[in-house]
This record gives C-alpha cells, structure tokens and sequence, in this order.
C-alpha cells in the first residue's frame, strides 16, 4: 500500500516546503485540491518531480459550495465546471483520480432529486473522464446521503462505467456504519481510501490512533480481503503545537495501521 496525504494537511510557508515535508517525513504521494490555471498546474508538477513525489488525486473544489443536487440548472452548471477543472487540474500533475462529493440532501433538496440530478450531471462528465484517463471517485461524507453501503454501491454500479469509483472514507462513516463492513460492500470499485480519527463517545476528530473509536486491524483485514492495494491517505488537521512533529507521527501512526501493529 502507498501513504498519501493531503495537501491541507502538511504546513508550510510554500508549495516546495510542504511537498518537501512530505517526502521528507515518509509520504509517497499528496492529494491536493483544484487548480484553474496552466501556470499553478504546471509550478505544481514541476515541485513534484523536483521533490520526487507523486500527486495522485485532486479533490474537487466546488462540490460543497455548488452542489450537483441543486434545483438551480445554473449551480449544477458551476459544479459541472469544478469536474471539469479537476480532472485537467489531475490530467496536468499525473493524477489519476478526481475525488467527488456527488450531492448535497437539505430541508430544499430531497433524496430522490438530489439522487436524480447528481446521477445525470455526473454521467455528463463520464466521456472527458474517460478521454482523459481520469477516474471520478464518489465520497462518502456527512451530506445525508448515499447512507447504506447498499445504496453507495448501487449508486456507483447504475454508471455502468469503469470511470467511476468509489473513494471511501474511513473516518466519515463511523456515526452510521463500520468501514470494515463497507469496505467489503465496494470491493472492486474503491479507488482510494481517506482516514482520519474519530471518537464517537465524544463526537469529535482524532489522532489517527489515539483515543479513536475505528478498529484499525478489522479495517487493514477487510482491505487485505478486497485485495486493495493502493494509496491510504491522511486528512487531518495540522498540529498547530507542533506542526512539523505533528506530521511526523501522522506518518508513524500510518506505519503502525499498514503493519496490524495498532
């Protein structure tokens, strides 16, 4: 398996200092977010190569801000453009994911519209995908929807189309499910795996290993039985007591998980 960990994650005062960070401190590749210029794209790719790092999947920017599930045509319109600028964002670095958001459920947006129009706005986006050689994860994360390893699993299957997969959360899914249940539920369609703690007791984010409720063996058991071998990446926030000794033990504590030594 491969360590990644995302951008937001490493401090530093510049792009070279955090990717630097990353390598230095045990990580092989960074997930970073959308960029909308060829300039950016390309300082990006070319920091990566000089530090010897790999950026292997962009997290799309607009998902929250302009959901895929809003009854505005215009929004759906914005966030259809968020895709596309991360998958050319993925396409320039050497990416071969785009982590996605797919809808948003709120007191204006029901379950059945938000599952209607995302499905339609995202099957729009399945020929650039494709010609791009860029795959479409779908996320699971606190948006009231997509609620059952069932329904996620049906959801990605109706695409009918090896352009899209799953990109599975580890951390998010505590409140309403077990990963390690979901995690066998998706099988061949994960694509990419996020972790961060959590403490259900307490409501709250975690160290990865400290005082958190995820079963982190059962987790690494039910990958094994998936035959999951790809990137496992950290989304936390920085450590603003000790930033730089704080990245450190995220890569430690990864080491334990990857190993069953937890």
């Amino acid at each position: 398996m491969k360590k990644g960990i995302c951008l937001g994650t490493l401090p530093g005062d510049s792009v070279e200092d955090r990717f630097k960070l990353g390598k230095d401190v045990g990580f092989d590749g960074i997930e970073i977010g959308t960029l909308e210029n060829g300039v950016d794209r390309s300082h990006y790719k070319m920091v990566a190569d000089r530090v010897g790092i790999d950026l292997f999947s962009v997290m799309n920017a607009r998902h929250w801000s302009s959901p895929l599930s809003h009854p505005d045509q215009d929004v759906r319109a914005d966030s259809v453009q968020g895709v596309i600028d991360s998958i050319e964002t993925a396409t320039a670095v050497g990416a071969s994911t785009v982590l996605l958001v797919p809808a948003v459920v709120n007191p204006e947006i029901s379950y059945e519209d938000a599952y209607s129009r995302s499905q339609a706005e995202i099957r729009s986006l399945i020929p650039l995908s494709k010609e791009k050689n860029v795959k479409i994860s779908i996320e699971n994360v606190w948006n009231k929807f997509l609620l059952s390893p069932i329904e996620f699993v049906n959801y990605i299957d109706e695409f009918e189309s090896d352009c899209i997969g799953a990109y599975f959360d580890v951390g998010n899914i505590l409140l309403y499910g077990y990963p390690q249940h979901w995690i066998r539920s998706i099988g061949s369609r994960m694509d990419k795996v996020h972790i961060k703690g959590f403490n259900t007791n307490g409501f709250r984010w975690t160290g990865l290993i400290e005082d958190c409720s995820i079963d982190w063996n059962s987790v690494m058991a039910a990958l094994s039985d998936i035959d999951y071998d790809g990137y496992i990446t950290a989304e936390l926030g920085v450590d603003q007591n000790d930033p730089i000794g704080g990245t450190h033990k995220i890569s430690q504590d990864m080491d334990r998980i990857i190993a069953g030594e937890v």
